[in-house]
């Protein structure tokens, strides 16, 4: 009976066009660098869907990018969001895995297992990010053919919206040129940090509609977040950075810690006491920041079994704060121009998704940039009715769509709506990808 087993096993494989390998954890998959500058390599891994399908090809390819930046893909977005193990190494009831090929992505150089042996070889600009993002793709398809025609889809969550932004408007381009062969059909934006500054100016009045501060704690909050804007508005790109972290810090100290992720998570009170004059002299931590993207036991199994079954060269996540800092100078920049290009000048469907209970990129800042924006159809979209997000009886959410665009609200969800309503992201999903 093994024997007929494996014989069965090797005829599928065989029938999908694929040499896949154990890696680590249940599945097939793949996982490999590509050099997608003289001294940057960017790591990827591949889980093959494990849905009923006589060929992998069968099912579409979702790309996942982390935020930060410097959060790792193959780290947070796979063991705490939606890949087939759970940090705790249990099957995750709703990993993408069961109806999609799913490819992480450590992305910018020097994210999780990505590296570079030059200080020169990190990205420092978003358009940076792009490009070694499509060298990436370019690598892949490269080594992998047969998903050359699979329809794509970009997902991104955070700062990986920025990221995947820009990213899907280069490779759109590069595809219609005929400079990569692929198929990309959509990106969508989670949480995303497309206008920085409509975030941080909606903070103040979110905080005080949820009850997390009293009129006293707004006004601080808000004269921080007008300190910011006017770093912003003089193009003081690196200070404005600054000025969002102070902000930040003003928040944890008048609610006592709220969790910038999901307000309603509990947390032990604690907070910086920074002053204006640190804030402007230090430089933002990305570990300190994004507390929730660095658990040591996530970086304990990241760079021991892990690393140990994929048999990689570098410590996962050791240069996180690097990949922050280098890009100080563009963190705070909008890329609404960016969305409008993909909706204006590329067949793409563009999704956007906003979790309820998030703060850091909290639904009121961006319904505001997405108001704002100026598109072909912009007015028909406005127009459109807002539905209900139905799933099991139950509202998991609202949609408002027109054509190639989209916006999702998620109720019960905070910044990882895949984490906190995977049911929600399961639907979402389904009608962006199928």
């Amino acid at each position: 009976m093994k024997q007929v087993t494996v014989f069965l096993f090797a005829v599928l494989c065989f029938a999908c066009g694929i040499h896949a390998k154990q890696g680590f954890g249940p599945g097939e998959q793949e996982w490999g660098y590509v050099k997608v500058r003289p001294q940057s390599n960017m790591f990827w891994w591949l889980y093959y869907t494990t849905a009923d399908v006589s060929s992998y090809y069968e099912k579409p390819l979702v790309i996942w990018l982390q935020g930060g930046p410097g959060a790792s893909s193959t780290s947070y977005g796979n063991f705490e969001e939606l890949g087939p193990l759970d940090s705790d190494l249990k099957a995750r009831n709703y990993t993408w895995v069961k109806n999609y090929n799913v490819l992480f992505i450590d992305n910018p150089v020097g994210t999780g297992f990505s590296y570079t042996t030059s200080l020169t070889g990190y990205a420092t600009t978003n358009k940076e990010i792009a490009h070694d993002l499509l060298e990436c793709m370019k690598g892949f398809i490269a080594q992998l053919p047969e998903f050359a025609n699979v329809p794509t889809y970009i997902t991104t969550e955070s700062y990986g919206g920025k990221m995947g932004a820009e990213f899907a408007l280069l490779w759109y381009k590069a595809q219609k040129e005929g400079t990569i062969k692929s198929n990309l059909q959509g990106v969508a934006l989670g949480d995303a940090w497309i206008s920085p500054i409509d975030s941080v100016l909606s903070w103040a009045p979110f905080l005080l509609a949820t009850g997390m501060v009293d009129t006293d704690g707004y006004e601080q909050v808000k004269k921080a977040a007008e300190l910011t804007k006017k770093s912003v508005d003089a193009g003081n790109w690196s200070v404005a950075t600054k000025m969002w972290s102070f902000t930040e810090g003003e928040i944890l100290k008048v609610t006592n810690n709220i969790d910038f992720y999901n307000i309603l998570t509990k947390l032990e009170p604690e907070y910086r006491r920074n002053s204006l004059r640190e804030a402007l002299e230090s430089e933002p931590i990305f570990s300190q920041i994004y507390a929730t993207y660095s658990d040591a036991s996530l970086a304990d199994l990241m760079n021991g079994p892990v690393k140990k079954a994929l048999q990689l060269p570098v410590k996962h996540g050791a240069n996180s704060n690097v990949v922050f800092n280098k890009l100080q100078g563009d963190f705070m920049k909008p890329v609404v121009d960016i969305v409008e290009s993909l909706l204006n000048e590329t067949s793409l469907k563009v999704a956007v998704i906003s979790g309820q209970l998030d703060l850091i990129v909290d639904t009121p800042g961006t319904l505001h940039w997405v108001e704002k924006m100026k598109w072909k159809n912009a007015a028909s979209w406005q127009k459109s009715s807002r539905l209900p997000l139905v799933v099991k009886n139950t509202i998991e959410g609202y949609v408002k769509s027109y054509k190639n665009f989209a916006m999702y609200w998620v109720n019960r969800a905070g910044h990882m709506v895949p984490k906190d309503n995977p049911a929600a992201m399961a639907h979402i999903l389904n009608e962006f990808a199928n």
